[in-house]
């Protein structure tokens, strides 16, 4: 169970695939008045001769809550009409022609991207069942492989005996090659990936057009063969029944919400199980650790057609996560605790109740966090539970020995189950699990990571507090100053929050992992806000290269859905910190943090706190001297974009150009539309226009109704996907659209749109592909700032 996964919603909904060690393909992850220049800023780029394009304009009004406006754009919606199509195609040729003086530029980038990537990558084999399973990408080739072989380790004569006999059957076997599937296509995107329990099925989820209409296949093991049967599209989830005959899936309505729980027999008519008819909620499948109960409800996994089980009643805002362990279900849950039971905060605490009692009102509650620990996560093993904590703001991750004994009539701490902290390599590492299929493990890997740590790969001996450092990923021309990093010196941070190191730890000054501390500096800061807040800034620079006043920077940000910004390593990112660059990372509300508090606080009514703290993070950026003033960029993504677009037209002098990615712009019209996939889960999000003080707040934010008439607008690269079914293709074309009708002639002409005209929300995704469009994002924001990258 990962619970950052669980929401359905314009931000990125992670591809739950068969998921190994770590990602083979890098992620791409009120007042306007200030005290910034108010120069015209296209001056000095260098701009096609031909203007840019300009669509038709056709009157269209809409009204409500008194308030009426124009929408001279709407008719973009129907992404059938020959003049959008004609339109997008204008655009990618200005575009094309802005970019055309960039393109030794960016033929150096993706050199330097490339040179610093292996050939061939891999994965650390996993132990499930009698198998191995890793991943590969072949050298030259975009995509991974998933493979497998049978275990040749086991001690014992007879395995010796037999080891020739075998020794056919140790063949590599290729499961699934996301290389032929792009060839056949021209697109893919993998989503789920399940092996049946006996190992003989493989069940997974494809989309190869980008629409995210996955279509269900699964591929019999034994002789390599896709089963054949009728199309099922639309699937979102995946879990196996202990008989390894039926496979339980959810499908999504035509809004992209997952409503029905279907359960299918291989070469047989499917049997629906279970169907949610309220439009706010979805249904999500997963399966316990041991695969004997699948919880949508809780479904017997040995007799998955036997009817389901409810948790408990259903309460607007309280949740429940299952696992179960020899007759207990463990549940983490934010529900309202008994009467006599007082805790600081609503995040989630740990419960467990026996499998027969699951809808009884007596839960033995086993802890809860203390005040500054929130509770994110669990994994369980038939010996040990797993669960991540976030502490003072930082991750952590501890094991406990089962079963627990627990006196329910006193409240526990984490501390009184004697939990095994692992050691992690920084305080600012980013905690990744990796798949840890195998239930009767003791063995737990997770991917450690951070802005100046390629990815670590540790396995975590539960049983033995100890730890192995398995694979870190290769950086080819990486500096010769580059440290290890001593585990033993990081275990130190444990203490610094009140955590005892163990004594168990006798392997800590024999593991190390490399750490480019030395080479590139790493800062966590706590920026002010415009109400007092403290909000967490990560900032990444080169002290060799760096300049302090004269840099130029990139600021990153999200903050939405709970979602906390990826700050793990990436390679490409060298490239601009080797030329002086600085790179930042703004968790602002909205997004993840300490505690639930931190997301309720950036969303709905409460969404331009998270606005004024991005803007309070640039300014600081600047203000102490790491960016040099009017050399501040911005960079979002999906729903990040209203971040970025709405500060852009509160302080656009703040920033001097930004990059949005498929973004979510037109907020008001799209969740004004309940047709459209996903607006009504957004709801819960931003909020009901319907509800005239929520269309207020999202009126007064809007990122494509507030473009300001006749000013100076920053330099801005928009790119789209014409088949994204989260952020329909027209919000980036009806923002580019308007910001050329309102700012001044000479802005709009270094506002750019690309689309992709056959890719969806989440891009080619290919290796050697997102250096190409990396290098192509960097080399917009040195043309549009005017930076000298020799």
């Amino acid at each position: 169970m990962h619970l950052l996964s669980r929401s359905v919603s314009n931000t990125s909904l992670r591809a739950h695939s068969f998921r190994l060690s770590f990602a083979l393909i890098p992620s791409i992850s009120a007042s306007s008045s200030s005290s910034f220049s108010s120069k015209c800023r296209a001056e000095p780029i260098s701009v096609p001769s031909q203007p840019p394009p300009v669509p038709k304009r056709v009157p269209f009004t809409l009204s409500l809550h008194g308030h009426s406006w124009q929408d001279p754009y709407h008719w973009m919606r129907n992404t059938n009409d020959p003049d959008f199509l004609n339109y997008l195609n204008q655009e990618n040729s200005y575009a094309q022609a802005f970019m055309a003086d960039t393109g030794s530029l960016q033929r150096t980038l993706v050199a330097e991207m490339k040179n610093r990537m292996p050939s061939k990558v891999s994965t650390p084999v996993e132990c499930f069942g009698p198998w191995l399973y890793y991943e590969y990408i072949p050298e030259g080739k975009e995509y991974p492989v998933l493979c497998r072989r049978l275990q040749t380790n086991k001690p014992g004569w007879a395995e010796k005996i037999l080891s020739y006999v075998k020794a056919e059957f140790r063949r590599e076997e290729i499961l699934l090659d996301w290389n032929e599937v792009a060839e056949k296509h021209g697109y893919v995107h993998v989503g789920q990936c399940r092996i049946s329990p006996d190992h003989n099925f493989l069940a997974y989820t494809l989309d190869a057009t980008g629409s995210e209409q996955f279509m269900l296949q699964i591929k019999d093991l034994r002789n390599g063969c896709i089963i054949p049967m009728a199309p099922v599209n639309g699937v979102v989830s995946l879990a196996w029944a202990q008989d390894c005959k039926t496979l339980l899936y959810t499908i999504a309505d035509e809004n992209q919400r997952p409503y029905r729980h279907i359960s299918s027999l291989c070469n047989t008519d499917d049997t629906l199980v279970f169907m949610e008819n309220d439009p706010s909620y979805c249904v999500d499948l997963t399966s316990t650790k041991d695969g004997k109960f699948i919880t949508v409800y809780v479904v017997d996994a040995t007799e998955p057609l036997n009817g389901l089980q409810r948790v408990h009643e259903r309460v607007s805002g309280v949740q429940y996560f299952l696992e179960h362990h020899f007759g207990f279900f463990y549940i983490l849950t934010n529900a309202p605790m008994k009467e006599n039971i007082k805790c600081s905060h609503e995040g989630l605490y740990l419960a467990r109740c026996r499998v027969g009692d699951i809808q009884s009102t007596t839960w033995q509650n086993i802890f809860y966090p203390g005040e500054d620990t929130c509770i994110q996560d669990m994994d369980i093993f038939n010996g040990h539970l797993v669960l991540f904590l976030n502490k003072d703001g930082f991750p952590m991750i501890c094991s406990i020995d089962l079963p627990i004994n627990v006196d329910c009539k006193h409240q526990m701490l984490i501390e009184d189950l004697n939990p095994w902290f692992f050691p992690i390599a920084s305080n600012s590492c980013s905690i990744e699990p990796g798949s840890n299929l195998d239930f009767m493990s003791s063995v737990y890997r997770v991917v450690l990571s951070s802005p100046v740590i390629p990815d670590v790969i540790v396995d975590y001996d539960m049983a033995r507090r100890t730890f192995s450092i398995v694979q870190q990923e290769e950086v080819l021309g990486a500096p010769s100053n580059a440290r290890s990093c001593s585990s033993g010196y990081e275990l130190d941070t444990l203490q610094q929050h009140g955590i005892e190191k163990d004594a168990k730890n006798k392997n800590v000054e024999l593991e190390r992992w490399k750490d480019f501390s030395s080479t590139y500096c790493c800062e966590r800061k706590e920026v002010i806000s415009h109400d007092g807040i403290r909000v967490p800034l990560t900032i990444l620079y080169s002290p060799k290269a760096w300049k302090s006043s004269q840099s130029p920077g990139i600021l990153h940000g999200y903050g939405a859905y709970g979602e906390v910004l990826d700050k793990s390593w990436r390679v490409d990112r060298l490239s601009l910190l080797d030329r002086g660059w600085v790179i930042a990372f703004a968790d602002v509300r909205g997004g993840g943090g300490d505690d639930p508090s931190w997301h309720k606080t950036g969303n709905g009514l409460l969404k331009q706190n998270s606005i004024h703290d991005f803007v309070s993070c640039g300014k600081y950026l600047i203000d102490e001297g790491y960016v040099q003033r009017d050399q501040l960029s911005a960079i979002g993504v999906s729903a990040g974009c209203l971040l970025i677009g709405a500060a852009l037209n509160m302080y656009p002098n703040l920033f001097h150009a930004a990059i949005l990615k498929v973004p979510f712009l037109d907020i008001l019209n799209s969740l004004l539309d309940p047709s459209l996939p996903l607006t009504m889960l957004d709801y819960e999000e931003f909020g009901n226009p319907g509800i005239k003080s929520e269309f207020e707040c999202i009126s007064s934010y809007c990122p494509y109704k507030n473009i300001r008439p006749r000013g100076c607008h920053p330099s801005v690269l928009v790119t789209a996907s014409f088949n994204d079914s989260r952020v329909g293709v027209w919000e980036a074309a009806k923002w580019v659209a308007k910001v050329r009708d309102s700012a001044c002639s000479s802005c709009s002409r270094s506002v750019i749109l690309t689309t992709n005209m056959s890719g969806g929300h989440f891009g080619e995704g290919g290796r050697y592909i997102q250096c190409e469009e990396l290098a192509y994002d960097y080399a917009f924001l040195v043309k549009a700032m005017g930076v000298d990258m020799n």
